[in-house]
């Protein structure tokens, strides 16, 4: 199969922005809880629709009452919390636009996002983000307002827009229609300059009243979820939009230290996440059994736990995997749905490969990971699992009202009501990527015989050995990073005789890990790399890998870095995906020293 297309669910309807999610909601709702905030002592404070919607007016008010105009692009900067969505519809409802700047951007990325989307005005959460637009300042001089969270300037907002009426408001808010600007998006840029996405009423209006059905389950009357994941990205944005639609109850914990407490409080019946996430609550379970003398044990666990979900597919579970199943779903799964909070029945998976281990071993946790594929300019989802359509190892099926195709040379295109409007003041490169009603995502991947699909990796990621050898980085990358030692993997090779590998430590794992096996808790990452253990470890993890592909599309050799690649450093991006050509600059050397040296197995190397 080369082509599959769902048909939407819900006719379209061409009128209706974004601000009719809400109004739709309070009127089913009005005293249901939509939105969590955390308490002082550790619980959760539930806000209504109702509550959410007076909060929205009075903030569109304050907006306008300062002298924002219909169309206006105000930026926002901050870590994911409530105001996110607050500001979000009240920005919509005084008739402008929001322009997400992530928090973690540098002056020169705060200043491109303003001066190439025109924004007005600036919303920041800290002074430490006020002082990093301060430095560009001078370049924007079209930002005559800027408002700071911590400084109560919400509160002062509202209290100026008092005098503004509701008529005016109303007018601002019903102005949009569906074809009309509702956000711009700018790509993380991991290859090149950020690219502006233009997102449509439409685009989120028509994808959540779509979604809200094929994913009924999910979003089920009683659900929740408690998001992490930065707001500033398409993903959770849209999922916090979803939830305004279908009266998710939604809470926020932007500090991933502080995620597993908040999990066990605000007990969740669904997440959103990253495979990485999975990855950590996985390793770190394995490690903390591991510690406890317990490490055998939770291994055959997990294996147990594998095995009955791959018997599930099947058809038929024998009776010996039953008993077994059921003996440690008392000892150790039962434990584990208690720690991420003991009511997740689902979560839904995107931006990398999640693996089919980790697949059946959660969906025997009781925890169906429903994993999806999109982009920025498809408004996130294209395809997911659904509840009653899983196939465990795909992305899934497209949505209702999109459609899937893959191209001849197997690049994935997307067409339907989840893909933007081009890219904001860059007609050339929505050229490029834009062929009729057709979106090239630049993504690889195929169509099972169901109209799964499956995203084999980047084309433009592609390596092409000297041999001429086609390899697709991720099908090595993906299983070496699920091993609890391993923090990031960049495979490398392109016009070389050979694969081989940089690989980093995760430096969270690293200490647990070395204690377990008999070494030096407080070891250097210097250290640790020149560990006969650790490179003992990671070759057993790219040997693993190995034996997955051929040996044209082995990884011959690897290095083990004494540094990690972060977003600070350059070398990820917000959503902690690897950008493979800053770090192909500058580890330029020690790439080419391991095609210069003479050995052929794992080595660790001080750079």
């Amino acid at each position: 199969m080369n082509e599959y297309f769902t048909p939407a669910i819900v006719k379209a309807d061409p009128d209706a922005n974004t601000t009719d999610l809400l109004l739709g909601r309070l009127a089913i709702s009005p005293d249901a809880p939509l939105f969590a905030l955390p308490t002082a002592d550790g619980g959760w404070s539930d806000i209504s629709t109702a509550e959410f919607h007076r909060q929205v007016v009075a903030l569109a008010k304050g907006l306008i009452a300062a002298g924002i105009q219909a169309g206006d692009k105000i930026g926002f900067i901050c870590k994911t919390r409530y105001e996110w969505t607050l500001i979000d519809f009240a920005t919509w409802f005084a008739g402008a636009v929001l322009v997400p700047v992530y928090e973690t951007s540098a002056p020169a990325q705060i200043q491109f996002n303003l001066s190439d989307s025109g924004a007005r005005a600036l919303i920041v959460e800290t002074a430490e983000q006020f002082a990093k637009f301060d430095e560009v300042r001078s370049e924007l001089p079209q930002v005559d307002k800027v408002w700071q969270l911590g400084l109560d300037d919400l509160d002062k907002l509202v209290a100026g827009g008092v005098n503004v009426s509701d008529a005016e408001v109303e007018a601002r808010r019903s102005a949009a229609k569906g074809s009309d600007l509702a956000t711009i998006i700018y790509t993380s840029g991991s290859t090149g300059r950020p690219k502006g996405c233009i997102i449509t009423h439409s685009n989120f209006v028509e994808l959540s009243r779509n979604a809200a059905v094929a994913m009924g389950e999910v979003v089920a009357p009683g659900s929740s979820t408690l998001l992490f994941i930065t707001t500033a990205h398409v993903f959770a944005r849209f999922i916090s939009i979803l939830g305004v639609h279908t009266g998710v109850k939604v809470g926020h914990q932007a500090d991933t230290k502080q995620l597993l407490s908040a999990l066990g409080s605000f007990k969740p019946t669904f997440l959103l996440a990253v495979p990485r996430v999975f990855e950590k609550v996985y390793n770190s379970a394995e490690q903390k059994a591991e510690s406890g003398g317990r490490g055998r044990i939770f291994r055959t666990a997990a294996q147990v736990a594998i095995d009955h979900s791959m018997a599930l597919d099947a058809g038929q579970v024998p009776t010996g995997l039953k008993l077994k199943f059921a003996l440690f779903d008392r000892l150790v799964y039962s434990k584990l749905r208690a720690a991420m909070g003991g009511n997740i029945q689902f979560a839904v998976s995107g931006s990398a490969p999640l693996g089919t281990r980790l697949g059946h071993f959660f969906r025997s946790l009781g925890v169906k990971i429903l994993e999806g594929y999109g982009l920025t300019e498809t408004t996130a989802p294209a395809t997911v699992n659904l509840v009653s359509k899983f196939k465990i190892g795909t992305v899934g099926p497209a949505l209702p009202g999109v459609g899937i195709k893959i191209a001849d040379d197997g690049e994935i295109l997307v067409k339907g009501i989840d893909v933007f409007a081009g890219y904001w003041n860059n007609p050339e490169a929505t050229a490029e990527v834009m062929q009729g009603e057709w979106f090239h995502t630049g993504d690889v991947g195929a169509l099972d015989e169901d109209g799964y699909l499956t995203v084999t990796g980047r084309k433009k990621e592609i390596i092409v050995t000297a041999g001429g050898k086609n390899v697709a980085p991720a099908a090595l990358e993906d299983p070496i990073r699920a091993n609890s030692l391993v923090g990031q993997v960049v495979v490398v090779g392109d016009q070389k005789p050979f694969i081989a590998a940089l690989v980093t430590l995760d430096p969270e794992m690293l200490p647990v890990w070395l204690h377990n096996n008999g070494e030096a808790a407080d070891m250097t990452l210097a250290e640790a790399c020149v560990n006969p253990k650790v490179v003992a470890e990671i070759q057993r993890a790219v040997d693993l890998a190995n034996s997955r592909v051929s040996r044209a599309e082995s990884i011959r050799k690897f290095v083990i870095l004494p540094t990690e690649f972060t977003e600070d450093s350059g070398h990820l991006t917000p959503k902690m995906s690897i950008k493979r050509g800053p770090i192909l600059y500058d580890f330029a050397d020690v790439i080419e020293g391991l095609y210069s040296s003479a050995p052929t197995r794992g080595e660790s190397l001080v750079h």
